[in-house]
């Protein structure tokens, strides 16, 4: 898993932080928006920890702080219902722009009633997932109810959420009531994913079986057991995202690497330069693999680099023929262990006598056997390593035939 961290600009002009979640050994295959709950911000736990599961199956993450929370700009009072829907509506054109259109919409609490309105309003969005999500967007209210009269009277109010003081206005207190999140949720018309702590204190089960009850099939339900409503133990938001991955399988079809025709050799790597940097597709007849370059270089790490491929070839290659070897010997040699490293290194360092001092390739190999073996074996064991079909063929002149194809 790697974070990318981005800065998106909402409808008002504001800078909402974002953090991009991607897999660790492959581009996504689809992309989501996670939603957090009301006052909290994208560096929750069960935020991160949610995302960071999801990108095991595939996708990309866009995790991002509601205007005037986490490190996005922007008041408070300006975090009312209908922003966070346009917050996340502007998120979801960046990555559409910037990367590719979001599939799956994620909301914790208040961000899961957000990403429901969200979703009747984008046609990209195939499927929604929430989780101790209101049923009524006006529930939210009850954690100001006392404030309410107070900023009728004054117009701007501090209150106090979780402990945390907080500038609400009047045109804050009004946005609640204006959305029918009911109505919106049975002409949602798109798989949904309901996820609900029974002993929830904050946002009440009732809320889950009245979301179910509104929204019309594909729609399920998962229980979260005795989490609270932040699912504050980590067991709880690694569940969800592994159970929210699950079931977006059942929407969203699983993609296969493309099959690349070798011509008739052994191997083909193609490197799309538009889409990728260094990130390389290898194909055998039978096998897919992937190379690349470390992030240092400007890489994306998806994969080993070109040296690190030589590398497994020799040690592979290797670790087979000293397997042949022990057992035409019948020798008791159970494991063995190559390890390699490749650097440029002078002659001098090598201390090696040669005609023009100079950097030469220089490849260190070490082994380790498991087995009932004496000294005498080993260092037999020790010469046969260097007799494999690749070490000799690296050590010796290669003549290369290269050509252009048409």
């Amino acid at each position: 898993m790697k974070t990318k961290r981005i800065e998106i600009k909402n409808i008002k002009g504001y800078s909402l932080a974002a953090y991009l979640e991607l897999p660790a050994n492959q581009k996504p295959n689809y992309y989501a928006i996670f939603a957090h709950c009301f006052s909290c911000s994208s560096n929750l736990n069960a935020t991160k920890n949610i995302s960071r599961s999801l990108t095991s199956h595939g996708f990309g993450v866009i995790r991002f702080d509601f205007t005037g929370l986490g490190r996005s700009e922007g008041e408070f009072a300006e975090s009312y219902f209908s922003a966070n829907v346009e917050d996340l509506l502007a998120v979801n054109d960046y990555i559409e722009q910037h990367y590719k259109a979001p599939s799956l919409l994620v909301g914790h609490s208040l961000g899961g009633a957000a990403v429901i309105v969200a979703a009747s309003k984008l046609d990209n969005i195939k499927a929604v997932a929430t989780i101790g999500a209101p049923a009524t967007v006006d529930h939210v209210t009850h954690h100001f109810s006392h404030a309410i009269d107070e900023v009728a009277h004054k117009g701007e109010v501090e209150i106090n959420i979780g402990g945390r003081p907080f500038k609400v206005n009047q045109e804050f207190v009004n946005d609640f009531g204006k959305t029918d999140l009911p109505s919106i949720t049975k002409n949602l018309r798109k798989p949904l994913l309901i996820m609900h702590a029974p002993f929830d204190n904050i946002v009440g089960i009732e809320n889950a079986q009245e979301l179910y009850h509104n929204a019309i099939h594909p729609k399920s339900f998962v229980s979260l057991h005795d989490a609270d409503h932040l699912l504050m133990n980590s067991k709880y938001s690694e569940y969800a995202g592994k159970m929210i991955g699950e079931w977006a399988k059942l929407y969203f079809p699983q993609l296969e690497n493309d099959m690349i025709n070798t011509e008739g050799e052994q191997l083909v790597a193609h490197l799309d330069l538009v889409e990728n940097n260094f990130t390389t597709q290898l194909q055998t007849k039978n096998h897919s693999f992937i190379g690349d370059e470390p992030a240092s270089v400007g890489g994306d790490d998806f994969g080993p680099s070109p040296y690190e491929y030589l590398n497994a070839a020799i040690a592979t290659c290797t670790a087979m023929t000293l397997k042949l070897y022990a057992e035409r010997k019948e020798w008791d040699l159970q494991e063995v262990y190559v390890y390699i490293s490749h650097a440029r290194k002078h002659s001098d360092e090598l201390m090696l006598d040669v005609e023009k001092p100079g950097y030469l390739d220089h490849i260190s190999k070490r082994l380790k056997f498991i087995g009932n073996l004496d000294d005498k074996q080993k260092k037999r064991l020790k010469e046969i390593a260097s007799k494999c079909p690749v070490h000799k063929t690296v050590a010796s002149e290669v003549v290369f035939d290269t050509k252009i194809l048409e």
